[in-house]
């Protein structure tokens, strides 16, 4: 067994011995500032990461560190309440143990949920986007060092298109307007310069950010499906006017938080059809 697998187990066990056994309709990861969601669950186990064996530790304000199991619209789901990110570690597998046991806890469907810039004016701060695909600006790849055959990854319709429609679907029954784009990484802590930024769009990019390509191509190479949505918190450099900081990215989303709390209810609620 491999150093990453033997991790995945040695925190699969842990965890199954605490409250996390049994079988999960849905997992998420909950980006910056929304990690509130898990407020609605009904009776929650919650552990700290820093207590499960080879958990990372997120240092980002917004990004607590808990991982969460619970009931919500009928469903148990698994909440990863922040994640690590590559600009905190330098290691773009950081998410690696988490998401490969959520692999190994069934492997339920995984919605990611980030806060995200926009590089169009058509979608403004406080307003949802579905990732339909992403661009891997950074270079940086969290197989990088795998031996397996495994490592080689498909990554034709790596966001899941039914779950998709699930998602779509979900915002038009809760009256929540979405959007539906394309997501650049860029490694970050810095924010893009303008001109990064004109390059995304002559790309084919909508959004740009920090985080959640690394865990799709993790939950890929797990086998998982997955869905992903932004919360746009900016305009980006170049596009908007005036610098964005990090509180900025709090404040709005702290403000749009309810109406992203109301569509992952209705996803959830929508999860089991056909």
């Amino acid at each position: 067994m491999s150093s990453s697998a033997q991790k995945i187990a040695e925190a699969a066990e842990f965890l199954r011995g605490n409250g996390f056994d049994g079988r999960f309709d849905c997992a998420m990861v909950l980006g910056t500032g929304l990690g509130r969601l898990i407020d609605d669950l009904e009776a929650p186990v919650s552990l700290a990461y820093d207590v499960v064996p080879h958990f990372p530790q997120p240092s980002v304000s917004g990004h607590s560190g808990r991982i969460i199991a619970g009931r919500l619209e009928r469903k148990r789901v698994l909440m990863f309440q922040g994640r690590a990110h590559y600009y905190e570690t330098g290691d773009a597998a950081a998410m690696r143990v988490p998401i490969g046991v959520i692999a190994a806890l069934g492997g339920p469907p995984l919605l990611l949920t980030n806060a995200a810039g926009s590089v169009k004016l058509d979608f403004r701060p406080s307003s949802h986007v579905i990732i339909t695909d992403h661009i891997n600006y950074s270079g940086m790849n969290p197989l990088l060092g795998d031996r397996s055959e495994g490592r080689f990854v498909p990554m034709a319709g790596a966001y899941d298109e039914r779950l998709r429609k699930k998602l779509k679907l979900a915002a038009i029954g809760s009256g929540v307007t979405v959007n539906e784009g394309v997501y650049m990484w860029f490694s970050g802590p810095s924010f893009e310069t303008a001109a990064e930024v004109r390059m995304a769009r002559t790309l084919g990019a909508d959004l740009v950010g920090m985080s959640t390509v690394p865990e799709v191509i993790l939950a890929r190479y797990f086998g998982l499906r997955v869905v992903a949505l932004s919360l746009v918190t900016n305009i980006a450099a170049g596009v908007g006017i005036g610098a964005h900081t990090h509180q900025d990215t709090k404040t709005v989303v702290a403000g749009a938080a309810p109406t992203l709390r109301k569509l992952v209810h209705a996803f959830l609620a929508r999860l089991d059809e056909v």
